[in-house]
């Protein structure tokens, strides 16, 4: 029996069958009391610890990997709301009649200037400019300032002197010029109007039109040839001026009919080039022109820039030398172009949120600037009525503009007192002078009558300053 037991012992030690959990506790179960009945002998049971069903599934759960974001996914989680919006603001072109954005350029009409620019100046070639400017004084005291030179050293600015300056020309405030052929005219806050002789270097008073309006004159203006002249009063009057061509003094020649029922009907002037024609503006945005040819000086086209009464106020307006067009520019920033052939407006030009002080025809008729509180020069093209450009340079409201007679140069003088002028080429500012920090309210391209251009200037320094070109020698 002894051997039998130890038998089975040896068997059941072995490590086959102790292999398992399970035949460990069959044997510490049932072959033990069954086999062994009187051994006192205590066998340990064998147990492994092996991973249950729920433990290899966690593990399986756990080694599964999540769902990767892609790039393009997270790409458009990224830009939700950030997308390219639809151009809805979209307009026809009035001059070529394709689609463009509101308030841009129209491209082909962009492209189509460019290219008349080009058969124009077909020599125009940019060159590598830097700006240097200059202050000298000549032999008589007189300063140069504003040069531009290219990387060769030549010069490709307009250098100016100041030839004269005439102190004390008003009492007040010169808030206007006008020229002739041989003469500046300047109106003030005063009742006189003055006329100085241009053709005399030290530009002597040659006459006085006393009480010419009692409250003041603020602006004045003269025809092309030089024998018409129209100025308004702050009391509302215009009155007509016309030249003696035989003693060469001006002659009161009457006043516009119905211009002093009450003030502010007439505000800005502008007269034709043959002094037949005077446009003005309102206070409520009318612009009327009359014919003052006519004896009783009749009224021949009113136009109106918004409901009747409730129009911007006109600030400034100009006739294009050809007598085709009619600009105006107005306290809302708004120019408005009127084709006097047919009485109609023709354009109604953006560019310019603030005041519009100054409009101007360039000497072609092709071009129209326009300038004022937003401190730029807008130029417009009258082909197509396109904002084509602006000036920039002034850091003050802009208080008057003019072209010379080639059409090749703008002159503009502003609130700070500088006068500039500038490069219709090559859009750019090509000379500046400064006499005084006072408000400069008009400035005036004198007729070229030699060699050297010619400019006046004046203001609230009360005085008349003349400047040269500087053409060496």
């Amino acid at each position: 029996m002894a051997a039998i037991a130890t038998s089975v012992v040896s068997r059941l030690s072995s490590p086959s069958v102790l292999a398992t959990s399970r035949w460990a506790t069959l044997y510490s179960r049932v072959v033990s009391p069954s086999f062994l009945p009187s051994l006192a002998i205590g066998i340990p049971g064998v147990s492994l610890n092996l991973p249950t069903l729920d433990d290899i599934w966690e593990s399986v759960l756990r080694a599964v990997p999540k769902n990767k974001v892609s790039h393009s996914r997270k790409r458009h989680r990224q830009m939700a709301g950030k997308a390219l919006k639809d151009v809805n603001n979209l307009c026809k072109c009035p001059g070529c009649g394709e689609t463009k954005r509101t308030h841009r350029l129209c491209q082909r009409c962009l492209e189509d200037m460019k290219r008349i620019w080009r058969e124009d100046y077909p020599t125009d070639k940019p060159t590598n400019t830097r700006r240097t400017l200059r202050t000298s004084q000549d032999g008589n005291g007189s300063r140069t300032l504003g040069n531009i030179q290219n990387a060769d050293g030549d010069s490709k600015s307009k250098q100016y002197l100041t030839t004269h300056t005439v102190d004390d020309a008003h009492i007040t405030d010169i808030f206007s010029l006008a020229t002739t052929p041989r003469a500046v005219l300047s109106a003030s806050g005063s009742s006189t109007l003055h006329v100085h002789d241009t053709t005399d270097p030290a530009f002597p008073l040659r006459q006085s039109l006393s009480d010419a309006h009692k409250l003041g004159c603020h602006h004045v203006c003269t025809s092309r040839n030089g024998k018409v002249a129209a100025s308004a009063g702050f009391g509302g009057e215009v009155k007509l001026w016309s030249l003696d061509q035989d003693t060469g003094d001006w002659r009161s020649d009457g006043e516009l009919a119905g211009s002093s029922a009450k003030p502010g009907e007439v505000w800005a002037l502008a007269l034709s080039e043959d002094g037949g024609y005077l446009a003005t503006t309102t206070n409520d945005g009318r612009i009327n022109v009359w014919d003052i040819r006519d004896e009783k000086n009749s009224k021949i086209q009113e136009y109106e820039t918004g409901s009747a009464g409730s129009g911007s106020f006109g600030m400034s307006v100009d006739l294009s030398r050809d007598g085709k067009y009619t600009a105006s520019g107005h306290q809302s920033g708004a120019v408005y172009i009127f084709n006097n052939d047919t009485g109609r407006i023709l354009y109604s030009l953006t560019g310019l949120a603030k005041p519009v002080r100054a409009v101007a025809f360039s000497p072609g008729s092709t071009r129209l600037a326009a300038a004022g509180d937003a401190g730029i020069i807008a130029l417009y093209d009258m082909k197509h009525g396109e904002h084509v450009g602006n000036l920039t340079g002034h850091s003050s409201w802009i208080t008057s503009l003019d072209w010379s007679d080639t059409g090749e140069f703008l002159l503009t003088g502003s609130m700070d007192g500088k006068v500039k002028v500038w490069s219709i080429e090559r859009s750019a500012c090509v000379a500046t002078h400064s006499e005084t920090d006072k408000a400069l309210w008009a400035v005036r391209w004198l007729p070229k009558t030699g060699k050297s251009e010619m400019f006046c200037t004046a203001g609230a320094h009360r005085s008349l300053s003349f400047y040269r070109e500087a053409t060496g020698g």
